[in-house]
C-alpha cells in the first residue's frame, strides 16, 4: 500500500484557496481582535432592549459579531482539516472554539429579554415600519415560539438539565463504540478475523452467503445479549424528550420536534402512509432481487450483495468533473458557469494527504464563496460524492448571493435536497448515455438501492419512533420483548412475505444512533422525495420548473422551509411530491426487469 503523500508534496492546484477568506495570518489576527472587542460592545445593550431602533442597532452588532466569528472558525477549521496533526492549526480551532462560546454566552441575554415583553408590545414592535424586515422575521418567530419558552428561572433549571438529558445518547454511544465487542467470524478466504462496525458491511458485500450469514448473527446475537441495558437506554431517551415536550406545553414529543421548522405533523404522517401505499413496489425489487441472485431464499443479510459480478467504474477526477458539468446541463448556462468557477477557482481541496480530514463536506463563511473537501478516489462513488457536495455549495452560493446575514442558512430539512438532486440528474445522464447492459444494470442498482435505504428504510425508522414514544405518552411501558416486536413487524410489513425476514433483524433497533436525535431521519426521506421530484419536474417541463428550482436555491432561510418548497413547485404538505419519486423507482425497477429478461 502507498504511503500518503504530506501536504507540502502534494499539487497546489489541487488545494482550495483559503486566502480569499483571509490573505494573511496578520489579517486573520486582526478580525479576531475585532470580535473581541464586539463581544464587550454586546453587552452594553443589556436591559436596553426596549423599541424598534434599539433592537436594530443590537441585531446588526449580533450580525457582523456572528459573522466574524463564523468566518475566523471556518478559516481555521478548514486549515486544521488539511493535516490534523499539525500544532499551529489545532491551536487555532481551539482558539475560534472558545470566542464562539464567548459570543454565544454575550448574545444569550436577547432571546429572554425580547421574550419579556408582553405578546401585545411584542406585536406592536414587530409592525413598527422602522424595524428592518430581516428583523421583523426574528421577531415574528420569537413569538411564535412564546407560548413555549418558560420563565427565566424555569429556562435556567431546564438548562442546568441539559447535561443530565445528555445522558442516554452518551451511554449508548460509549456502549455501542467503545464497550461493545462483536466475536471473530471467517472472511471470504476463511480467515477468522474480527467482526467491527467498519467491516460489518463489507461482510454482508461478500458473495459468500454463510459470510454474510454469520456476521449477520453474530453483530445481533451481541446486541441481543445487551437487550436489557438497550432498551433501558433508549426508553430513558424516549422519556427525555416526552419531559421536555411536556414541560414545554407541546402536545406531544414529535410535535415539539417539528415545531422549530414549523413543519405540520401531516408532513410526517403523509410520508408513512404514502410510503405505506407504495410497499408493494419495493416487495417488487426484493423480488428481483433474489432472481438477480439466484437465491432459493432472500433474507435479511442479502440486502447488500452485489447484483453486478466485478464491475468498476474507473473515473479520474477531470473526467469526473466534465460528467457532473455535462450532467447538469437541464439546470441551465448561468448554473453551470457558477459551478466550473467553481472547479477552476479554488473552492475545492481534491485529494488525500498524510492527516487530512476523512469523508467530504461543503462548508463556507457567509460573504465568500463556498467550499468543498473531498478525499477523491477515481471511482463512481467519488464523482457521485463531487455532485453531491457540489450541489451543496452551489446552494450556499445561491443562498448567500441573494440574502442578508440574518436569512442566509437554509435549516436542515432543505440541506439534502439540492445535493440529491444533482446526483438525481447524474445518474439521469449516466443512464442514457451507457450502452453496456453491465454498466446500465450496475447504475439502475447503485440507484434502486438509494431508494430502498434512504427513503423505505428511514420511514421504517421514522414509524418506529413515532410508534415507541406514542405508546410511552399513552403510558405504556415498553420492555425489550415490545421494542422488539415492534420493530419486527414493521420489518415484515416493508419487505414483504417474498424474503424471509430473520428473526434476528428484531434487534436492529439497537444500534441506530439516530435515535438518539430523535424524529430526525424522517427528513433524509423528506429531502430525498423533494430532490426526486424537482428532478422529474425539470427534465419533463424545461425552464419554467428550472427556474422555480433556482429560485428555491436563491431563498436561502428567508421563509419556512415548507413555504420555500411550495414556491418552488414541490408541496411537502401533500403526497405528490413522494408518489413522485416513487415513479422514478418504478422505473427503475421496471429497467431493471427488461434488462433481466433480456439476458435470460
Amino acid at each position: 500500500m502507498n504511503q500518503l503523500p504530506k501536504r507540502s508534496e502534494t499539487d497546489a492546484a489541487h488545494h482550495w484557496r483559503l486566502e480569499d477568506l483571509y490573505a494573511s495570518q496578520a489579517d486573520w489576527d486582526q478580525e479576531y481582535e475585532k470580535a473581541r472587542k464586539q463581544v464587550a460592545e454586546v453587552a452594553a445593550f443589556e436591559g436596553k432592549l426596549a423599541d424598534a431602533a434599539s433592537i436594530n442597532r443590537c441585531f446588526e452588532l449580533e450580525d457582523e459579531v456572528s459573522l466574524l466569528a463564523e468566518r475566523l472558525y471556518v478559516y481555521a477549521n478548514m486549515h486544521h482539516h488539511e493535516d490534523m496533526a499539525e500544532g499551529k492549526y489545532q491551536s487555532l480551532a481551539e482558539k475560534t472554539k472558545r470566542l464562539s462560546v464567548e459570543v454565544n454566552e454575550a448574545l444569550s441575554f436577547i432571546t429572554p429579554e425580547i421574550l419579556a415583553f408582553s405578546e401585545e408590545d411584542l406585536k406592536k414592535l414587530i409592525a413598527d415600519p422602522s424595524l428592518k424586515p430581516t428583523y421583523k422575521r426574528t421577531l415574528e418567530e420569537m413569538l411564535r415560539q412564546k407560548p413555549h419558552v418558560l420563565s427565566k428561572n424555569e429556562e435556567s433549571l431546564l438548562a442546568q438539565v441539559g447535561n443530565v438529558s445528555q445522558a442516554p445518547s452518551t451511554i449508548f454511544g460509549m456502549l455501542n463504540n467503545a464497550d461493545l465487542k462483536f466475536p471473530k467470524v471467517k472472511n471470504d478466504k476463511g480467515e477468522e478475523v474480527e467482526l467491527t462496525h467498519g467491516r460489518y458491511i463489507q461482510f454482508l458485500e461478500s458473495r459468500n452467503p454463510e459470510v454474510r450469514r454469520e456476521a449477520f448473527k453474530a453483530v445481533y446475537d451481541t446486541y441481543g445479549k445487551l437487550r436489557n441495558t438497550l432498551a433501558a437506554t433508549l426508553n430513558a431517551n424516549v422519556n427525555k424528550n416526552i419531559f421536555y415536550a411536556n414541560a414545554r406545553s407541546y402536545p406531544s414529543a414529535l410535535e415539539m420536534s417539528l415545531f422549530g421548522d414549523n413543519i405540520p405533523q401531516s408532513v410526517y404522517d403523509n410520508l408513512i402512509s404514502t410510503i405505506h401505499e407504495h410497499l408493494p413496489l419495493m416487495h417488487r425489487y426484493m423480488a428481483l432481487r433474489k432472481k438477480l441472485l439466484k437465491l432459493d431464499e432472500l433474507h435479511m443479510y442479502d440486502l447488500f450483495t452485489p447484483l453486478v459480478d466485478d464491475f468498476d467504474m474507473d473515473v479520474t477526477y477531470d473526467q469526473a468533473k466534465k460528467t457532473v458539468y455535462d450532467s447538469l446541463a437541464p439546470l441551465g448556462n448561468d448554473y453551470r458557469t457558477v459551478l466550473q468557477g467553481g472547479f477552476e477557482d479554488g473552492w475545492i481541496d481534491v485529494y488525500e494527504n498524510e492527516g487530512k480530514r476523512s469523508g467530504a463536506y461543503s462548508w463556507g463563511a457567509f460573504g465568500t464563496h463556498p467550499y468543498v473537501l473531498l478525499n477523491h478516489k477515481d471511482n463512481l462513488n467519488s464523482m457521485f460524492t463531487l455532485t453531491h457536495e457540489m450541489g451543496h455549495a452551489m446552494h450556499s452560493y445561491y443562498s448567500d448571493g441573494n440574502n442578508e446575514y440574518r436569512d442566509a442558512q437554509y435549516p436542515i430539512f432543505l440541506a439534502e435536497v439540492a445535493s440529491t438532486l444533482n446526483e438525481a440528474l447524474l445518474m439521469d445522464y449516466l443512464l442514457n448515455k451507457s450502452t453496456d447492459p453491465k454498466e446500465k444494470m450496475y447504475l439502475l442498482t447503485y440507484y434502486a438501492d438509494q431508494f430502498r435505504t434512504t427513503v423505505f428504510r428511514q420511514t421504517m425508522f421514522a414509524e418506529f419512533e413515532k410508534i415507541v414514544h406514542a405508546r410511552t405518552e399513552a403510558g405504556e411501558s415498553l420492555t425489550p420483548a415490545d421494542l422488539c416486536e415492534i420493530y419486527y413487524g414493521l420489518n415484515t410489513k416493508y419487505y414483504g412475505d417474498g424474503m424471509v425476514v430473520d428473526k434476528d433483524i428484531e434487534m436492529e433497533w439497537a444500534r441506530i444512533p439516530h435515535f438518539y436525535t430523535s424524529f430526525y431521519v424522517y427528513k433524509y426521506a423528506t429531502g430525498f422525495s423533494a430532490a426526486t421530484s424537482f428532478a422529474k419536474q425539470i427534465l419533463e417541463e424545461g425552464q419554467p420548473a428550472v427556474d422555480r428550482y433556482l429560485g428555491f436555491l436563491k431563498s436561502g432561510g428567508s421563509d419556512y422551509p415548507i413555504n420555500i418548497l411550495k414556491k418552488a413547485g414541490v408541496d411537502m404538505s401533500t403526497p405528490e411530491p413522494i408518489a413522485q419519486a416513487m415513479s422514478v423507482f418504478e422505473d427503475l425497477i421496471e429497467q431493471m426487469e427488461k434488462l433481466t429478461a433480456d439476458r435470460a
